[in-house]
């Protein structure tokens, strides 16, 4: 066990040493209900270590947490919502190289290729299809995150996180890069889409027999999952 360095302006966080190549997944109470789902379906296609980053989940979810992921460690509470945590947990996580995955993704397959994807200073993400299409300009998901380190587009999307309460973090991120074709190829690895296919493409009618990660999103996917787990019981 090690203590990170205050080397963010954040208080010191106690937490548990960490492999080079880890995923990580983590939430707050709202959402913890959905966690012994998504591992099952992680632990069933891959051997890669997991960490779970708690944002402030009920007592008996961090002590089932401790049983569960390979490692668990948490950050100091903010005043804001459970998706701001995101970027911080992967700036904060002490491993070189690291995927952010959400806890709404049903895991299909075996996603360690993705690692082989992450380039230096850079995010590697899926595009939102169905936001690009609707929108008219170039967005990427956030429900699925690569980094190497901590690169500066990292450090700079926690910064803007915490100055734009009211969005999400994926809305900040596309702020921060617009439809600026230029800034998205520095910053922004594209990875295959069936790294993060996402529930709207679905209602979109595009699907595939190969994708790895179902993202079930909003509330509609929240319904899906729900089902899901009963349907497991």
């Amino acid at each position: 066990m090690v203590v990170c360095p205050n080397t963010h302006g954040m208080k010191q966080l106690t937490v548990y040493t960490m492999s080079n190549r880890m995923f990580i997944t983590g939430c707050d109470k709202n959402c913890e209900w959905q966690l012994e789902w998504f591992l099952k379906n992680y632990r069933k296609h891959n051997n890669v270590p997991i960490a779970f980053c708690d944002f402030g989940v009920s007592t008996e979810m961090r002590l089932l947490a401790l049983s569960l992921f390979d490692e668990v460690y948490q950050l100091p509470p903010q005043q804001y919502q459970g998706w701001f945590y995101k970027p911080r947990a992967l700036m904060n996580a002490p491993c070189k190289e690291k995927i952010w995955i959400d806890t709404d993704i049903e895991v299909l397959g075996d996603i360690s290729g993705a690692f082989d994807l992450i380039e230096d200073n850079k995010l590697a993400m899926v595009e939102d299809k169905p936001w690009t299409k609707r929108r008219g300009e170039t967005w990427h998901n956030s429900g699925f995150v690569g980094v190497r380190g901590t690169p500066v587009i990292l450090r700079d999307w926690v910064k803007e996180c915490s100055t734009r309460a009211k969005q999400g973090d994926q809305e900040v991120l596309h702020a921060m890069l617009g439809n600026n074709a230029i800034l998205r190829e520095k910053y922004i690895t594209t990875l295959p889409n069936k790294y993060n296919w996402l529930r709207i493409q679905l209602l979109d009618g595009q699907d595939s027999p190969n994708k790895l990660c179902m993202h079930w999103t909003g509330q509609k996917g929240n319904y899906v999952i729900e089902k899901k787990i009963y349907n497991d019981q």
